[in-house]
């Protein structure tokens, strides 16, 4: 269990974060989402250990959480591939860190190759990808080190419509495959209720819990049940509570 508790974060007078408190059971699949101001990518940090929290605490299975491990692995927006590494050297990064041994990253290197249907991209280098391609090689390179929770900070945001949606569907097949814990940030309501089991929506101006939607729509799911009226239903939800707990700050 993924357990933040007062998590407030200051950045000289400017009031980031305020009082987050939340739990996100092993498995589960959580989405925050708010408007800009909201904290959404600084709540991330905290949980990465990348940023500390003012106040309050984070903690995973209940040990504090005081900077980044191997626990927790993280996805930006860029993907961060490195780009003088080929695909399966990019996924095989972490493994190389943790010391596994040759036959260990090869086996595990080879199952997230086939899980994100990079195979036979294997010997490729990220210039000669796509942008979703490079995207799924960040995603297997997190993975492949078995972290306990996977951090995603607007993974698909500056890829184009149908690429986003075709990673949106992917992940949640990956995310079933793996059973892996999920916490991602994102400013497309529509994405987050795609996507998660529950939508937590934080206030502006200082970053505030201000509401935790639960997503009952079936799984699997794929693309055609953005278009059922429940789904519909569950995202003009949401977008009203964005709309309602943001509080302009221009």
């Amino acid at each position: 269990m993924l357990t933040l508790a007062g998590v407030g974060r200051s950045f000289g007078p400017k009031q980031a974060l305020q009082d987050v408190s939340m739990k996100i059971d092993r498995g589960d699949f959580v989405c925050v989402v708010g408007a800009s101001g909201s904290g959404k990518s600084t709540l991330l940090s905290i949980v990465a250990g990348l940023v500390a929290p003012t106040d309050g605490e984070v903690a995973l299975d209940g040990v504090p959480v005081v900077g980044p491990g191997p626990e927790r692995g993280l996805v930006c927006q860029s993907g961060a591939v490195y780009p003088w590494r080929t695909v399966e050297r990019n996924i095989a990064f972490g493994l190389e860190l943790l010391g596994l041994s040759r036959a260990e990253r090869k086996a595990r290197v080879d199952w997230y190759l086939a899980e994100t249907g990079l195979t036979p991209f294997r010997h490729a280098l990220p210039k000669q990808l796509s942008g979703g391609q490079r995207q799924r090689v960040a995603i297997a390179r997190a993975l492949a080190c078995e972290p306990e929770v996977l951090l995603l900070d607007e993974p698909f945001g500056a890829l184009d419509v149908q690429t986003k949606e075709d990673m949106q569907v992917f992940l949640r097949g990956v995310w079933q495959d793996t059973g892996t814990t999920v916490l991602m940030v994102t400013h497309d309501v529509e994405e987050a209720v795609f996507l998660s089991r529950r939508v937590i929506v934080l206030s502006s101006d200082p970053g505030r819990v201000a509401a935790d939607v639960a997503v009952d729509l079936p799984d699997p799911r794929d693309l055609a049940v953005k278009r059922t009226p429940e789904f519909l239903a569950l995202r003009a939800e949401v977008e009203d509570l964005v709309r309602a707990f943001h509080r302009s700050h221009v």
